[in-house]
């Protein structure tokens, strides 16, 4: 079977040893998963409310990287978990228990899709999907943070503010072209310029949307820099959902590095050269282009 990475292109067939290492990891996180989320249901202080609620979104977050081999249903019930998560589960709001209910037979329908994997892409998850969408259906108060949603910005015709980060010319001059079409574009060399606009952005309040980071740079490589932004957004309280869009970019084709993009939480994994069509259609997909 051939492995399509998120831009629809081939990659190389993945080492069994590799993906069965990560399946393992993957089961590990579900099994904390299940434990935070019963401690969240029985209710905490805000403090620990916020570790859990980020250790719950991290550890789901790292299972959409099961794409990576060719587990497209195992990835997809990954990223639906994650965004009723997000929406369901937030410090200072204690959700109600058919919620926590839901999210725990989500949680437990992954398990069983990854003890399964060679036939995960074959198993019906329609039923749980709608399960977690009808949780989605009616956001709680407050879900928007840092003012308006993508949502209702693009269809005011609100421009997005965008960070493209790339030490060849060349990369930042075609980025910055196309972007420009969907926002205000500004541009760093290198990690560590970057972490600095991000961070004099946040201080004006002024964040940035989307972020398209290079991986391998001098000063401060892409996923260091993406780690300390990170770090900026939970200083200022912005939840990892919430936070600033990244999308990485490399010319390495290497599983363990995509993975650890996950891992880092970033929210796409790109190869170069970048198809502009696949670019789209993430940005359409964070509302940040109709």
């Amino acid at each position: 079977m051939t492995t399509l990475g998120p831009d629809g292109r081939a990659l190389a067939a993945p080492d069994q040893a590799l993906a069965h290492e990560y399946l393992a990891e993957y089961r590990g996180h579900l099994a904390a998963i299940r434990k935070d989320l019963l401690a969240i249901a029985r209710g905490v202080d805000e403090i620990d409310g916020k570790q859990l609620t980020d250790r719950v979104l991290r550890a789901v977050h790292s299972v959409r990287g099961a794409r990576f081999f060719g587990l497209v249903k195992i990835s997809e019930l990954a990223q639906q978990l994650e965004d009723s998560l997000a929406l369901t589960v937030s410090p200072g709001m204690a959700p109600k228990p058919h919620q926590i209910g839901v999210l725990l037979r989500a949680t437990d329908r992954l398990d069983e899709l990854i003890r399964n994997d060679g036939a995960s892409n074959n198993s019906d998850i329609a039923q749980i999907i709608a399960s977690l969408r009808r949780l989605n259906a009616n956001p709680p108060p407050g879900e928007e943070e840092g003012g308006a949603s993508p949502r209702s910005r693009l269809k005011e015709g609100i421009r997005a503010r965008i960070l493209v980060v790339d030490d060849d010319v060349a990369s930042r001059l075609l980025l910055k072209t196309f972007l420009s079409r969907f926002g205000e574009c500004d541009v760093a060399v290198n990690g560590k310029e970057a972490v600095e606009a991000f961070r004099s952005a946040s201080g004006q309040g002024q964040r940035y949307d989307l972020i398209c980071m290079d991986i391998m740079m001098p000063e401060m490589d892409g996923r260091e820099a993406v780690r300390q932004v990170r770090a900026i957004e939970e200083t200022d309280g912005i939840s990892l959902t919430g936070g600033t869009k990244i999308i990485m970019m490399t010319s390495v084709d290497d599983m363990k590095e995509m993975i650890g993009c996950f891992e880092d939480f970033s929210d796409a994994y790109l190869v170069k050269p970048v198809s502009l069509v696949s670019l789209l259609r993430h940005l359409k997909s964070y509302h940040l282009a109709a």
